[in-house]
């Protein structure tokens, strides 16, 4: 391709310039049009923003609410949670066992919220479940 080859672009397809952003370039940079509200003085009045510049600059993350979610685990799975045999609250965490699967070994668990299915398979087990108040 050569230079007297080039063809203009399209005059659809050429890109407007955009107005109004910022300082540059733009006819009135965001305030609108002529009048009262384009001139000079156009600011925060100064009581507010001395009560702006004395708030904190937030920075950095925050400490996400902690979720009262229980994760549920199956009957099937209490084997890879036990220690010794027994599971409690402290060893395992919010969790809420239910009675999905099949379980062959005894277990005692402490302070868990255990739903009924699972209650029954446990005890059928061999195992217990204590449930101390705090």
């Amino acid at each position: 391709m050569l230079l007297h080859e080039l063809k203009p672009n399209h005059p659809l397809k050429k890109r407007k310039t955009q107005v109004g952003r910022g300082g540059k370039r733009g006819t009135t940079s965001g305030h609108g049009t002529k009048g009262q509200k384009s001139r000079s003085g156009r600011r925060i009045r100064p009581a507010e923003r001395d009560f702006i510049q004395r708030l904190p600059k937030l920075r950095g993350t925050r400490n996400s609410k902690k979720s009262n979610k229980l994760l549920s685990v199956n009957v099937n799975g209490l084997e890879k949670l036990a220690q010794d045999g027994v599971i409690s609250s402290e060893n395992a965490g919010k969790i809420k066992i239910l009675g999905n699967g099949e379980i062959k070994k005894a277990f005692t668990i402490k302070n868990i919220p255990v739903s009924k299915s699972a209650k029954e398979k446990i005890e059928a087990a061999g195992g217990k479940i204590i449930n101390e108040s705090r």
